[in-house]
């Protein structure tokens, strides 16, 4: 803080200026025989009470090398403008140290990115807001109150960065009794038109057998359970929710249609750079006049400003690259046209299997023409297409019985 230099000292006796210096508490350090001459540190009060003891002892000395905060000073002092443009930059940046400029969201999986920023707009979190506006309890409980599937929340900030950890349960809800709630009652309907060609039910009352041909929304296991009297009426129902293995048997055809000739896309070579930055939400490309391509491809890289691992900064750079191509008329060959079928077909594979879908039989064409080719495909399929939906089974009100009727009631019925 207060500086010092580093000095060379050389003359009649070097061996008795130090003994001076110690002897007027002048501190000196790091000294360093050189044969002829020694280097030594020594601070900036100490170096002007040298002067006389320089004249005592017939010595020489010259500063070498300047240390410490009085040089950088001056130094800045001739600098005004470096001097103006660091003040401004610390000022900047404790000004936008007190916003928000990055969102981090971890531990979603069913919640996707997209709905929790959408939900933290609504609730006025967002990137550019000041830390001081922020609630993090109000938001951590906020968040679990909204969303059912959430179980713990935790939100803090680091610099310039909100971290959202989050911990999602998408477990049904069950009572005490292991059963799953639900007091109305459900029935499993079918969700397409097939044959039954599976069923075991375990829970509620089946209405098709096996072999039965049903029609899209038809209720194959009713969540409602009858209770009968002695004489084979129905005196009550009990609901529950039905639940059984059910597949259906279709049938269904896909067609499939490409073409020989296409279009591609070719890049001539020809490409312009523009550099760009931004602040916040608003960009400014540096392009030289108008784009001078008819058609062209716009691809972009851009950067946050960080200055350690969570202090963002709302400025953004990089550059923007126009290249200029051109549509050019191909031609598939036989061998493409081939993988290329073989390629939907399994793509139509591994959609039926995403589904569950299992294909139990098949029949598979291939037709070729002179402008395209063509796959005809006839399957016989099975999945579990069902789904439950609140039953529609009117609950029964129960009569009271004569041995339920107030003694006062019967009395008058043995008088009459």
């Amino acid at each position: 803080m207060k500086g010092y230099v580093t000095i060379k000292v050389w003359g009649y006796s070097t061996e008795r200026l130090l003994n001076l210096c110690g002897n007027h508490d002048i501190l000196v350090w790091d000294i360093v025989n050189h044969g002829d001459y020694d280097t030594l540190n020594i601070s900036i009060e100490g170096f002007f009470a040298l002067k006389p003891l320089l004249k005592k002892t017939g010595t020489k000395a010259s500063v070498l090398k300047r240390y410490g905060l009085p040089f950088f000073v001056s130094k800045m002092q001739r600098r005004k403008i470096f001097v103006i443009g660091l003040v401004g930059c610390m000022l900047f940046w404790i000004l936008t140290s007190g916003y928000i400029w990055n969102i981090k969201i971890e531990g979603n999986y069913v919640l996707t990115e997209d709905v929790l920023m959408d939900y933290l707009t609504e609730q006025g979190v967002h990137a550019a807001m000041k830390k001081k506006q922020l609630r993090i309890e109000e938001l951590e409980e906020s968040l679990r109150e909204e969303y059912d599937v959430i179980t713990w929340t935790s939100v803090q900030v680091e610099g310039t960065t909100l971290l959202i950890y989050i911990k999602e349960n998408d477990m049904p809800e069950y009572d005490q009794s292991g059963q799953q709630e639900n007091a109305e009652g459900m029935d499993l309907i079918a969700t397409r038109s097939g044959t039954v060609s599976y069923i075991i039910t375990r829970s509620g009352v089946p209405q098709v057998a096996l072999g039965d041909q049903v029609e899209k929304g038809t209720i194959l296991v009713s969540g409602a359970v009858p209770v009968y009297n002695e004489d084979t009426t129905v005196r009550k129902y009990q609901f529950v929710e039905a639940d059984a293995d059910i597949i259906l048997r279709y049938s269904e055809s896909v067609s499939v249609k490409r073409d020989i000739l296409y279009e591609e896309k070719q890049y001539t070579g020809k490409q312009k750079n523009m550099p760009l930055f931004g602040i916040r939400d608003k960009e400014w490309s540096l392009g030289l006049g108008r784009i001078p391509y008819d058609t062209y491809d716009i691809s972009e890289e851009k950067n946050q400003v960080r200055l350690l691992d969570h202090l963002y900064l709302p400025l953004f750079y990089g550059h923007r690259t126009v290249q200029e191509y051109e549509m050019v008329q191909q031609k598939y060959t036989e061998d493409e046209m081939k993988n290329i079928m073989q390629d939907e077909w399994s793509k139509i594979i591994s959609t039926l299997e995403e589904k569950g879908v299992q294909i139990t039989e098949k029949n598979v064409t291939i037709k070729k023409n002179d402008n395209n080719w063509v796959l005809n495909a006839r399957m016989q399929l099975e999945e579990s297409a069902v789904r439950l939906v609140p039953t529609q089974t009117e609950p029964i009100a129960e009569e009271s019985s004569e041995d339920e009727l107030p003694e006062e009631t019967q009395a008058v019925q043995e008088n009459r």
